[in-house]
C-alpha cells in the first residue's frame, strides 16, 4: 500500500480552493482512493464554499476568489 499527498480542486461559484490529501494506491480495483477523513474534508469545504462560509473553508483548505478577465482584441 502507498500514499502520497495530492491538491484537489473544490470549485463552488466564485470560489476555489486548494485542499491538500492523502491518495491511498494498492492491489486492489478501487485503488486509488482517499480516507474517509480526507473525503469527509473535502465535502466540509465544499458545505463551508456553499454557505459563504469562507472562514471555515479557509481554516480546512486554501481559497481563492475567482474573477473573470476582460478580453482584449
Amino acid at each position: 500500500m502507498t500514499h502520497r499527498c495530492k491538491t484537489k480542486y473544490v470549485h463552488e461559484g466564485r470560489y476555489v480552493a486548494e485542499v491538500d490529501v492523502e491518495v491511498i494506491e494498492d492491489d486492489t480495483s478501487w485503488s486509488p482512493y482517499l480516507s474517509v477523513t480526507d473525503a469527509y474534508r473535502l465535502d466540509s469545504v465544499r458545505d463551508a464554499l456553499r454557505r459563504g462560509d469562507i472562514k471555515t473553508a479557509a481554516a480546512l483548505s486554501r481559497v481563492y476568489t475567482l474573477q473573470p478577465v476582460a478580453a482584449s482584441q
